[in-house]
């Protein structure tokens, strides 16, 4: 058994990265520049934004953060992205989720530029990744691919389980994971909360993605000696041995399901890391133009 180092690894993407800015500046190059909106005070979601803010400082690029409360309206919202769409110093950005109930989510993505959607959520983008056109890709997939290139796992003809259909994760992992391309060509089944015997079919996988959002659902029962377990999910769950009061739970019951496994990234120290270096990924690629000319 084999754990999967996220950290590690989200480490060697950023590196990478900055020596590719380092050069860019050495050269006299535009600086890749992402901008953060954040509506409301949702902490996990400050938590995420600064951890982005922070990437950028290390990689090198320039980053923007536009803070709003809780009673901002949509439209003031779609103002926001109208300004950063057409701010031509600003390379990519992101309106961090979730947003206030009062404001429509879908309306929001769909108003970014896709030349500027770095999260990868925009219809366009998505439906480009689906055709295998150029693409942003979600970070958190994006993310996942890279970790199975990196630890060279082998995908072709492999039985992938997906369970969870979300839009944001599990969706576009279903599409890349049965792609003609590597990380991919598996067979692929996406699962979620309604799918009867999930429990049968999670045992036939050879890689099994948990992005249900369910904190330790996944049991030692539900996988099949071998397996490449990745776990997308991450849960504050109540712990009073803890010193914040919370624990970080995934969606895999770790110390139970890790013995059977080839593969399995932990949580925290897996997955969550791959989508900051993901999303700083395709910053420089929205700067470069490399997606859209």
């Amino acid at each position: 058994m084999t754990i999967i180092d996220g950290k590690r690894i989200s480490a060697e993407v950023k590196q990478e990265l900055k020596e590719e800015v380092d050069k860019i500046r050495e050269n006299g190059g535009k600086i890749p520049h992402l901008a953060a909106v954040l509506i409301g005070d949702n902490g996990a979601s400050e938590t995420y934004v600064a951890s982005k803010i922070k990437s950028c400082e290390q990689i090198g690029f320039k980053s923007s953060l536009i803070r709003r409360g809780s009673e901002t309206t949509e439209a003031e919202v779609l103002e926001i992205i109208d300004s950063l769409n057409k701010d031509e110093d600003v390379d990519g950005f992101i309106v961090q989720l979730p947003l206030p109930d009062h404001i429509n989510v879908d309306k929001v993505i769909e108003a970014i530029d896709p030349k500027k959607d770095v999260d990868g959520f925009h219809p366009i983008n998505v439906g480009r990744m689906a055709k295998g056109l150029p693409a942003y890709i979600s970070a958190t997939p994006f993310g996942v691919l890279e970790l199975l290139k990196r630890y060279k796992i082998e995908t072709a003809g492999k039985h992938c389980v997906v369970v969870g259909r979300s839009q944001i994760v599990g969706l576009p992992m279903s599409l890349l994971m049965a792609r003609n391309d590597y990380p991919g060509n598996c067979t692929v089944t996406l699962t979620h909360s309604r799918t009867a015997n999930l429990k049968e079919i999670c045992q036939q996988a050879d890689i099994l993605v948990a992005a249900l959002g369910r904190p330790e659902f996944i049991k030692a029962d539900m996988v099949k000696e071998g397996a490449v377990v990745i776990d997308v999910g991450i849960t504050r769950v109540k712990d009073e041995t803890k010193k914040s009061g919370f624990a970080i739970k995934g969606d895999v019951a770790f110390e139970e399901v890790a013995p059977k496994t080839s593969f399995i990234t932990p949580v925290p120290g897996g997955v969550g890391l791959m989508t900051v270096a993901a999303l700083m990924y395709n910053t420089l690629l929205a700067s470069k133009k490399a997606i859209y000319s």
